[in-house]
């Protein structure tokens, strides 16, 4: 019976550990692509005077 919880014990604690890194990744992600979204607009932004007249 010991032998069972332990083996439960290390799938939950495995899929606690598995979750926060994929939560990790997800807010770097999502910054990146923040970051890069508002370097972009801005440069689009500039080169507007030019397309529209």
């Amino acid at each position: 019976m010991i032998e069972y919880s332990d083996k439960i014990y290390k799938r939950i604690r495995n899929a606690g550990v598995a979750g926060i890194v994929l939560g990790i990744i997800i807010i770097v992600g999502g910054i990146a692509i923040g970051t890069m979204s508002i370097v972009f607009g801005g440069s689009m932004l500039k080169l507007r005077k030019y397309v529209v007249d």
